[in-house]
Formats: structure tokens, sequence, C-alpha cells
């Protein structure tokens, strides 16, 4: 199966696109969007964390769980929104933890785009979802997918730091060898839970502290 994906990815991945269950979800996919429903991100935007962060450039993985549902947000990767969208309350947390952490002030653009071009692969464990509808597109067989995605990095690059916010993205250092990486866990940034861990954890400096131990380029946050 041809999935335009960038050729780093389709090279360790093209045997996960042979299998029964990527072209069930495959099916499903493009009948939602042929089907007049409004579905997110855009098609060109599905795999754009792969794309502007090819696996050799991968340094740091943020899971997140589901793409944004409302209109001019999602574009493929966690958290982030497109140039000129309100900042949602995750996003809103995330840069109040950096400011308090590294010091950069307050940060209106909510697009992280340069994140991912640096080497942060901004991972949703759903790819795609319908308008409005959260969780719409779950157990459609994208969470095998985005599984296989962290276990490729986990074989393939070592001394890479995995962000993982709130249990559901906790339960992925299963994946993982933390004596080769590094694993950061706290609560979810969300207004629910941002009080309860999230605030306060330092993962932005501390995740740049392990690059440069570790003969990397830290990360611009």
């Amino acid at each position: 199966m041809d999935v335009k994906i960038e050729q780093s990815w389709k090279n360790v991945l093209h045997n996960e696109f042979e299998k029964d269950y990527f072209k069930k979800l495959t099916d499903f996919v493009r009948n939602e969007y042929l089907s007049g429903k409004t579905v997110y991100p855009e098609p060109k935007n599905i795999f754009n964390a792969f794309n502007l962060c090819p696996l050799s450039n991968v340094k740091v993985v943020i899971i997140g769980q589901d793409p944004y549902h409302e209109p001019g947000q999602a574009h493929g990767l966690c958290f982030s929104v497109q140039s000129g969208v309100d900042l949602p309350p995750s996003l809103i947390n995330i840069y109040k933890e950096i400011e308090s952490d590294i010091g950069r002030k307050s940060i209106t653009n909510g697009d992280l785009t340069d994140w991912a071009k640096q080497g942060v692969l901004l991972l949703n464990s759903t790819l795609t979802v319908q308008a409005h509808i959260a969780a719409s597109h779950s157990g459609k067989g994208w969470e095998t997918f985005t599984d296989s995605v962290i276990k490729t990095v986990a074989q393939n690059r070592k001394n890479v730091v995995y962000m993982l916010w709130g249990s559901f993205a906790q339960k992925k250092a299963e994946f993982v060898n933390d004596a080769e990486n590094l694993i950061l866990k706290s609560a979810h940034p969300s207004p629910l839970s941002a009080y309860r861990g999230f605030f306060g954890n330092h993962h932005f400096s501390r995740a740049n502290e392990y690059l440069v131990k570790t003969g990397q380029t830290p990360i611009n946050w």
C-alpha cells in the first residue's frame, strides 16, 4: 500500500502498511472524508508529525490522544494548532510550564511546527477525528499503528526523551527501554489535571539537560 509519508518512516513502517488492520483503517478513514462529514485534520496533514520529523531526527517524543475537533485547529501535531487560532487550554498550560521552567515569556502562536523540525515527534495516538466529536475515530486501528510507531522509535533510536503526560500516555512507557532513554512522566496539562503535577514538572529543562549530556542539540522550546 502506498502511503504518503516521509521516506525514512515509510522504510521502517512498510510492513505495517500491508497489514489487514491498516487496510481496514485506510478504508474507514477514506470513507469518512468522502461521506461528506467534516474530518480533521485535512488529509494532507494526517502524517504531518512524521513529515516534519524524520526518524533520524527524533530526539523527543510527546504523545497526545486525539486531534482537536473544532475548525482550524488540528494539523497533524499533538497539542498544536494552526497559526491565528486561539490557544487551547492544554497548550496554554504547556506554555505556562515552559515560562516557569526555562523563563521563556508567553507565546501567543500555537503552531508547534518549529518543535517538530527540531526533532520533537508530536504524536497523537489517533490521527483523525470527526468534527465536534471527540474520540470518534478511536478504536478503528490508529492506536495499533501509533503503538507500532513508538516501538519503532524505541528500536531504532537511543537517548530519546519521552514526555508522557497523563495515564494514557504513560502506558506507552512499556515499549521503551528506560536504561537507554529518558522517560519523563507527569499529570496531563489539561486544566482538569495540570495542578496535580504537570505544573512544576520541569520536563522542558530536564529534556534539554539530557540532550546536552548525550551530545545532542537542546530544543528551543
